[in-house]
């Protein structure tokens, strides 16, 4: 019997992905259609991102599960009409393309590299940068993406230390949770990376206590989510020098209205959420290995706990 994948995230992203999943699916051996529109009761997989138009799941009594093309859930995990397993995007791509962009912002503050970019003709000032090992980077949270930018440090040479909800163990890097366990990583980070889920618990998170507990002259890096983050207290926390700069690329608002302070601040940098974005190709590979597993009877990928949020 043919499947019936309903590809609900807008026409646009259709335009990207119809292609790499019916590959993906000739690949695997199964016989499926993407489509569109379809009458709800044959719908066997919804593949889902905010950015359609379904919101509601009550009508798919056959699904078998609802695949996110987007690694963060906060804006579907509290839908009360989901009642079907739903699986967050977890792909090679998009940890590689967060690994480059942590990596790149982590070395340009490291090495000093703005002050070298804004001299004028005849600043001569040869400060030499600390070598890696020299240096504390610090992350919060320790999942797929947090874990797999922390190793890349470390591969580095940076001293590397992180903080998650529950008890991590990995190899070069000294972890930590509770929260003694979050003040310590806060107050040694000289550079820190927030790579959190959206939660209940997370909301704020670096508010303006935590942004005081930070190191004195830290650099804040957040790809993770824009919620976790107090951005009047950012802001304030930044004028009075207590964060020498804070490189954001996640908002609370995006895009990032103009009017932001963000914008004009001269201790901000603003990327416009590029850090770590779906690739179609190794994306549809991902969702129809997902779909491959349920039809052989297995447990999904990166399946999403109601319980955590993520």
């Amino acid at each position: 019997m043919t499947l019936t994948c309903l590809f609900s995230a807008g026409l646009d992203a259709f335009d990207a992905y119809d292609v790499p999943l019916r590959d993906a699916l000739d690949r695997a051996g199964l016989d499926a259609q993407i489509v569109t529109d379809a009458p709800p009761e044959i719908v066997d997989y919804i593949i889902y991102a905010p950015s359609g138009t379904l919101d509601d799941f009550t009508p798919f009594p056959r699904c078998k599960a609802v695949l996110s093309l987007w690694a963060g859930v906060e804006r579907i995990i509290g839908n009360p009409t989901l009642t079907q397993p739903l699986a967050r995007m977890v792909d090679p791509g998009l940890t590689q393309g967060m690994i480059e962009y942590v990596t790149g912002h982590v070395l340009r503050h490291h090495l000093g590299m703005d002050a070298h970019l804004r001299a004028c003709p005849g600043d001569w000032h040869p400060v030499e940068p600390p070598l890696a090992q020299e240096r504390v980077v610090g992350f919060l949270g320790l999942g797929v993406l947090g874990t797999s930018c922390a190793q890349a440090l470390r591969g580095l040479g940076f001293q590397v230390i992180g903080w998650s909800a529950s008890p991590k163990t990995l190899p070069g890097i000294h972890c930590h949770t509770g929260t003694n366990g979050l003040k310590t990583v806060l107050q040694q980070s000289e550079i820190l990376v927030t790579l959190l889920p959206h939660t209940a618990q997370t909301e704020a998170l670096l508010d303006a206590t935590r942004l005081q507990e930070m190191r004195r002259g830290a650099v804040l890096i957040n790809p993770g989510r824009g919620a976790l983050i107090d951005d009047d207290a950012l802001l304030a926390a930044l004028d009075q020098g207590l964060i020498a700069h804070a490189t954001l690329d996640v908002f609370r608002t995006e895009p990032l209205p103009e009017t932001h302070p963000f914008w004009h601040h001269p201790q901000v940098t603003v990327t416009p959420h590029i850090a770590a974005t779906t690739r179609p190709a190794s994306a549809a590979r991902r969702i129809v290995e997902n779909i491959a597993r349920v039809e052989r009877g297995e447990p999904l990928l990166n399946e999403v706990s109601r319980r955590n949020g993520y």
